[in-house]
């Protein structure tokens, strides 16, 4: 009996021992948010409620996040404008024998491939230079057939537009298509081009639209893009159009159903939407008043005032057993960056230690019995 007692001491202390070293694959959180309670916190913890939820909206973003700027839809002429580099095609149409400029069998002649040169001029036969940079197709059109009027009177004359580089735009990427892509008028917008181009590439999750004009670029989420008529913009010459993919990225960790970084798949992401993408929570692991975001600020986002975090580093919690916390978490913006944290049930360790002292309790019935027989 004595041999026995020992024993069963023996097993109870490893026991306590191994319990309070038990291997979790995340922490509770209470030890995450522990040190909060110091004196002197090098970080911040704010329960996220809806009481407090408007405020935390208004805190400065973080991570790689961009604030987009894009450009409106704006009215221009359904028709285009002759540049320099553009082609014109002219087919002059005289039915009068003699005539300068056919012949008897024919009754027109063609002149095509005529480039507009820097000056904005063309070369057309017995009328020297005509300026039509600036102008219309029609309005250039007029112009030539009054000045063939006092040489050819009878002239009629029909005029086509080629547009060239300096009238066209680059459809650079992320589409179906990218290429070179004339503009069939100065009313052309960038959806337009973006269909010429065959679509935004059917992998891309939440794909965004950059407008390169000059010196600046121009962003847009796509989805934002085809909501509104309004976002539909105008295209310019020379433009350049470049659809790429959402490079942003937040981690996910602990007691969920992955952890790794996940994309955006969308251009705002609330903090319930990421549990969605994390595969939820583990239902025999996780503790729901324990999800965590954890999130870093610039030493100027500070405040005093309760205006914005008073530390750099916080740890937003939530309790997502209450319509409160779900709420909340259903207006929280996850940004670039950011940590998803699924904090472990501390119910998960007490069953776990019970079930060791289960076991313990059999290997002593067991010893027991084995020293009652001898």
């Amino acid at each position: 009996m004595a041999a026995t007692r020992r024993l069963l001491a023996l097993v109870a202390s490893l026991l306590l021992v191994a319990a309070c070293s038990l291997p979790r694959g995340a922490a509770l959180e209470s030890e995450v948010v522990n040190e909060s309670r110091s004196a002197e916190p090098t970080f911040q913890v704010v329960p996220v409620t809806r009481a407090n939820m408007a405020g935390v909206a208004h805190w400065p973003a973080t991570g790689n996040y961009r604030s987009f700027n894009w450009i409106g839809a704006t009215g221009a002429p359904d028709t285009s404008v002759i540049s320099t580099g553009d082609r014109v095609n002219l087919t002059i149409y005289d039915s009068q024998e003699n005539s300068l400029l056919t012949s008897t069998a024919e009754k027109s002649t063609q002149m095509q491939g005529l480039e507009v040169d820097q000056d904005g001029a063309i070369f057309v036969p017995y009328i020297d230079r005509v300026n039509v940079r600036g102008m219309t197709p029609s309005a250039a059109r007029a112009r030539i057939q009054r000045m063939l009027e006092p040489i050819v009177p009878s002239a009629q004359v029909l005029l086509q537009l080629q547009p060239g580089q300096n009238n066209s735009v680059d459809l650079a990427g992320g589409v179906g298509a990218p290429g070179t892509y004339p503009m069939p008028s100065r009313n052309y917008p960038i959806i337009s081009l973006i269909s010429a181009g065959g679509g935004i590439t059917p992998t891309y999750q939440n794909p965004i639209v950059k407008l390169i004009r000059g010196g600046s670029t121009y962003e847009i989420f796509a989805e934002d893009l085809f909501k509104s008529g309004a976002r539909n913009t105008t295209l310019q010459p020379r433009d350049v159009v470049v659809v790429s993919d959402d490079d942003r990225t937040f981690t996910a960790l602990g007691a969920s159903g992955s952890e790794d970084l996940i994309s955006f798949t969308k251009p705002r992401i609330s903090a319930l939407e990421a549990l969605a993408l994390m595969r939820g929570l583990q239902d025999s692991r996780a503790d729901p008043k324990g999800v965590l975001v954890l999130r870093e600020y610039s030493a100027s986002a500070l405040r005093a005032d309760g205006s914005g975090p008073n530390r750099q580093q916080v740890i937003f919690a939530f309790d997502l057993t209450s319509a409160d916390g779900l709420f909340a978490a259903r207006q929280f913006n996850i940004y670039p960056d950011d940590t998803v944290l699924a904090t472990e049930s501390p119910v998960t360790k007490a069953q776990t230690i019970f079930a060791l002292f289960g076991s313990v309790f059999g290997f002593t019935r067991q010893v027991t019995t084995i020293a009652n027989t001898n």
